[in-house]
C-alpha cells in the first residue's frame, strides 16, 4: 500500500517537453514554483512551505527543511495543486529548458533517488525532497555542480528534468563510470559517487574539460544528460560578449547589421 498519492501521467512534446499529470479527487501534486503550465477547472492551487511531506510537521521541522532547500537551490515555497472536484482533472508542468522529462517511480529504486540540485519538477503528494550532502572530502571541495544534491524519497511518483538528450546506465557492481559533474542527473542510491583528479598537466591548462570529473560505481542506474543547464547558459553568455571578427569581407559588415549590430 503506497503511503503517497497515486497519481496518472503523460509527457508530451519531444525537446521542450511537459507532464501532464491526471488527479482523481481529493488527489494532490507538489510542483517547485515557476513549473506550472495549465490545469482544468476544479484543481486548487496552495502555496505550501517545503515540499508538504509528513516529515516536515512541526514549525522547526519546516524551517530546518526551509533552510535545507536554500542551500540546495530551491525556493522556500513550493506549489500543491488539489482535485476539490467529483471527476478527474489533468494539471501540466514544463521543463524550464530544452530536453526530456524522465518519470521515477520511487517504488521501483528502493524509495530513493539522488538527483542534481535544480533536477526536481514534480511529484505526488507526500514525496520528500530534501538536501543531499556528500561526505567525502574531495566530493566537497571540488564537486562543483555534484556537492550539495537533493533527495527524493518516498513510494510515489516524482519527476526530474534534464538538458538535451537523456541516457540512461545500469551499472553493474563495481562497474566504473567517470562523468562530467554536470551531465551527472539522478542515480541510485546504491551507486557510489566520488571526485577524481584529471591528470596531466596538458589536460589541466589545455584540456578545456575541468580539472575534476565525478566517478560512479556500481551497483545501480545513473541517469546522464548531454547539456547541462551550466553550460548552456556558458555559451550563451560568450556569443554574447563575443566580438565578431569581420576578415575584411563586406559579407561580414552585412551579417552585422542583419544581426543588428551594425546599426
Amino acid at each position: 500500500m503506497r503511503s503517497n498519492h497515486e497519481i496518472d501521467y503523460r509527457i508530451y512534446g519531444e525537446e521542450m517537453q511537459y507532464v501532464e499529470i491526471e488527479l482523481d479527487p481529493n488527489e494532490t501534486a507538489i510542483a517547485e514554483a515557476g513549473a506550472f503550465m495549465m490545469m482544468d477547472d476544479g484543481i486548487e492551487m496552495a502555496t505550501i512551505f517545503g515540499d508538504g511531506s509528513q516529515q516536515q510537521n512541526g514549525i522547526l521541522g519546516k524551517l530546518f527543511s526551509a533552510g535545507k532547500r536554500l542551500l540546495s537551490g530551491a525556493g522556500l515555497f513550493m506549489t500543491a495543486y488539489t482535485n476539490i472536484g467529483s471527476g478527474k482533472r489533468r494539471v501540466s508542468f514544463a521543463s524550464p529548458y530544452p530536453g526530456k522529462i524522465i518519470p521515477l517511480d520511487l517504488t521501483d529504486y528502493g524509495g530513493r533517488i539522488i538527483c542534481q540540485k535544480d533536477a526536481y519538477l514534480c511529484a505526488a503528494k507526500g514525496v520528500s525532497i530534501d538536501i543531499e550532502f556528500q561526505k567525502k572530502l574531495g566530493t566537497g571541495l571540488f564537486g562543483g555542480e555534484g556537492f550539495i544534491m537533493q533527495r527524493i524519497d518516498g513510494d510515489g511518483m516524482a519527476f526530474v528534468h534534464a538538458g538535451g538528450h537523456v541516457t540512461r546506465r545500469d551499472l553493474l557492481p563495481g562497474e566504473l563510470l567517470k562523468i562530467d559533474t554536470g551531465c551527472i542527473v539522478a542515480f541510485t542510491q546504491q551507486v557510489q559517487y566520488d571526485i577524481q583528479f584529471v591528470g596531466g598537466i596538458k589536460n589541466t591548462l589545455f584540456g578545456g574539460e575541468g580539472v575534476f570529473f565525478a566517478t560512479l560505481r556500481g551497483p545501480g542506474s545513473v541517469w546522464i544528460q548531454t547539456l547541462p543547464i551550466s553550460r548552456l547558459a556558458s555559451r550563451i553568455l560568450s556569443y554574447g560578449t563575443y566580438q565578431r571578427k569581420e576578415e575584411g569581407s563586406v559579407l561580414g559588415g552585412i551579417g552585422n547589421m542583419i544581426d543588428g549590430d551594425g546599426w
